[in-house]
């Protein structure tokens, strides 16, 4: 599908056909995909928590107060963000640096301004949730362009999925997204003129 037919027919999909199944192949091609997104300085603040099996789910149904598209979808992502993404700067830069992309003096360059960043709690919680959710976006619009519905799901007990699965302090959980086939339409939505939400300058 074109990229304006994608983004004009994606929407929040509640119910789901439970007997569709995704392969895990195509699953993990729809993550790379998410892990395209842009981040603030290339730091990938992103981790993703996959419910792929039906036990899975059904663990994560009273964390997501029994909502029946936790089950009923194909898979559900848990989109986490990384409030220690400054330790991932060797990861990202040292490739840039053995390949002549990047001077080792720009590289530690770089590092100190994110270190200094990162002494900043209310920075790093900021941009765990920015880049994380732009990572998310992208996510449900590479499953609409693969065939699958989808829907970002805030409603969860945050501290019982940190304590049930968990996961590490570094990590703050920002949102469920359910990836699926829809079993009946969406509702239908009515969005605000372009006028209504924007000044020009």
């Amino acid at each position: 599908m074109d990229l304006f037919d994608i983004i004009k027919q994606r929407s929040s999909v509640r119910h789901y056909d439970s007997s569709v199944s995704i392969s895990k192949e195509e699953l993990t091609e729809i993550l790379s995909y998410a892990t395209k997104a842009p981040s603030a300085w290339n730091l990938q603040h992103w981790h993703f928590t996959i419910f792929h099996s039906k036990e899975s789910k059904q663990t994560l149904l009273p964390i997501a107060f029994n909502q029946s598209q936790i089950t009923d979808a194909s898979a559900i992502i848990a989109i986490l963000g990384d409030m220690e993404a400054n330790k991932n700067t060797d990861d990202v830069y040292d490739p840039l640096v053995t390949e002549g992309f990047m001077t080792s003096e720009i590289k530690e360059t770089l590092a100190g301004q994110i270190n200094r960043a990162y002494t900043s709690e209310a920075f790093a919680r900021d941009a765990a949730f920015t880049n994380a959710s732009l990572a998310a976006m992208q996510l449900m619009l590479a499953a609409k362009a693969k065939g699958y519905d989808s829907c970002a799901i805030g409603g969860f007990n945050k501290e019982q999925f940190m304590k049930e699965y968990k996961i590490d302090k570094r990590y703050v959980p920002i949102m469920l997204i359910s990836i699926g086939k829809a079993l009946k339409p969406a509702h239908q939505s009515y969005r605000l003129d372009v006028d209504k939400v924007s000044t020009w300058l």
